[in-house]
């Protein structure tokens, strides 16, 4: 390849990487209906024309968003668990780890965002359920878990904590005057009374 097909080739990188993150933010802070292509332009400070040359629609904007948030999700989640921890331990882990990321990354917030908002693209939560899922059946199999917290009740509390989460970082990050919010403290207060009975 030629030095001159390089540069282009790592000028549309460059390109489609800044409307990603653009388009992110966007509908992070919008939604997907309340989002058009021309914010995104414009936020991007770039002309249409750039912007239809790599995402000839928004739901091709939208899916490669969730498509980066998925992989920074999974990225999150397997640096968050051990495979040889206490399973509880892990469930506990995995939501802090989730709620951190979500207040680091647009990205994810909007991938989260958008799985709800709209058919089609990687479901965000198929990043973490999956995991989340294991260490209930392994803590349920192990009798780390008392025999009246059924696993499908587990994961929706999970499920419950992590939406919880990310409504709680979007309302602090929508409102600059709010007093911030210490979600993750939040979250670890919540897990140490829904396991008392479990760790007395």
């Amino acid at each position: 390849m030629s030095g001159g097909s390089m540069v282009m080739q790592e000028r549309a990188v460059r390109t489609r990487s800044a409307l990603v993150r653009a388009a992110a933010r966007a509908f992070d802070r919008n939604g997907y209906d309340g989002t058009s292509l021309s914010q995104i332009r414009a936020a991007a400070e770039m002309s249409m024309g750039a912007l239809t040359f790599h995402f000839a629609t928004k739901g091709e904007l939208a899916d490669a968003v969730q498509d980066e948030g998925w992989i920074l999700t999974e990225a999150r989640v397997r640096d968050a668990l051990t495979p040889a921890g206490d399973p509880v331990d892990g469930l506990v882990a995995l939501t802090l780890a989730l709620a951190a990321l979500m207040e680091e990354e647009p990205m994810v917030r909007s991938a989260a965002r958008l799985t709800r908002e709209r058919a089609g693209g990687r479901a965000w939560t198929s990043a973490w359920r999956p995991a989340a899922h294991a260490l209930i059946e392994r803590a349920r199999a192990s009798g780390v878990l008392p025999p009246v917290a059924r696993p499908e009740v587990v994961a929706d509390l999970v499920s419950h904590l992590i939406v919880g989460a990310e409504a709680q970082i979007r309302a602090s990050a929508a409102d600059a005057g709010r007093p911030a919010v210490d979600v993750g403290g939040q979250l670890a207060r919540i897990w140490d009374l829904v396991l008392l009975p479990v760790r007395g």
